[in-house]
């Protein structure tokens, strides 16, 4: 069998995949194809998937709905990366009798929480427009004036562990951190150095606001219009957790409007439509989902998947979510 196997590696859209782990060992028993580029539909993720045995997605990148997985008949493992996917029906993998394994994810949280403080720190002080007026030949001109962190208050959505270290990070800057999320308390709030808040109350006090919620039913849409309106005028919205956790087209009109600025590293859609209005929004900064996107994540990413499709090969897997989908 093992002859045989062919393994696809998807989602590589930074094309780092092959020198983040040693294939070799893969490559000497299986084929081993690399896709660089996102699938443009469901459609076309089943016409080119459908002779594969084992797949190796970059972790939400691309979707595998039941729908999908009924369209792949040779498949037999998704060796995903980090712990869990949102976007992939473990039932479905179940019941197709396709197993499921995945990866450990240790610095995400640090990597995360650093590219959420310094893109709070780039729209704060108008980076991006800076550098792009020096490479255009001008200096400061068409640059806005900044604003001070030091003394204003950050709005925590989310305290868990990503959230937590943003919070540590705006104490550093000598800001006021308020937090809240739906099952937060004031005491676990103040053992992460933050002061618990409503809602509401967030949103109105917070000079910024950086969201760190895991997407499901209960969190999609947890900012709407009415919750933009309640932030200062002028305030910054920090996402990079996932793009749903905000309605986009009630962000879209807020910014249009001028009423806030956001500084933004997820995306309801990924990549990012050629023609989305976001790209052509001004008061707002874009990074292309680069919160875990460091050489020491993907290099765990793919050296434990590479580990998991051998342990497949060798018919003694490890790390799998699934294990009753070996007798379905």
């Amino acid at each position: 069998m093992a002859s045989l196997v062919k393994i696809a590696v998807l989602d590589d859209w930074q094309g780092i995949a092959r020198a983040s782990a040693d294939w070799r060992a893969l490559e000497a028993r299986a084929t081993v194809d690399f896709f660089p580029a996102a699938f443009a539909s469901e459609d076309e993720a089943a016409s080119r998937l459908a002779a594969y045995d084992i797949l190796l997605p970059m972790r939400e990148r691309t979707a595998f709905p039941a729908s999908l997985i009924a369209r792949l008949p040779r498949l037999k493992l998704i060796a995903m990366t980090g712990p869990r996917a949102g976007t992939l029906d473990l039932a479905a993998c179940t019941k197709a009798g396709v197993l499921v394994c995945n990866t450990g994810s240790d610095a995400s949280g640090a990597a995360t929480a650093e590219l959420a403080l310094a893109l709070l720190l780039a729209a704060a002080r108008h980076v991006p427009a800076g550098d792009a007026a020096i490479r255009a030949g001008r200096f400061q001109e068409g640059v806005g004036l900044g604003q001070i962190l030091a003394g204003a208050t950050l709005g925590v959505i989310g305290l868990g562990r990503i959230g937590a270290r943003m919070a540590g990070y705006g104490r550093a800057l000598g800001m006021r951190v308020l937090a809240w999320s739906a099952n937060l308390t004031p005491e676990r709030a103040a053992e992460a150095g933050a002061e618990y808040a409503t809602k509401e109350a967030l949103l109105a006090q917070s000079d910024a606001i950086s969201l760190h919620l895991v997407l499901s039913a209960r969190t999609r849409g947890v900012l709407g219009a009415a919750d933009l309106a309640r932030l200062k005028p002028g305030a910054i919205v920090v996402n990079t957790a996932r793009g749903p956790l905000i309605e986009e087209a009630a962000l879209v009109a807020a910014l249009r409007e001028g009423r806030i600025r956001a500084a933004l590293d997820v995306f309801d859609t990924e990549p990012l439509p050629a023609d989305h209005p976001l790209r052509t929004l001004p008061n707002s900064v874009l990074t292309p989902h680069l919160g875990f996107g460091t050489g020491a994540i993907f290099r765990q990413f793919y050296g434990e998947a590479v580990e998991n499709i051998a342990a497949f090969l060798d018919g003694a897997p490890i790390r799998v979510v699934n294990p009753e989908a070996a007798s379905a």
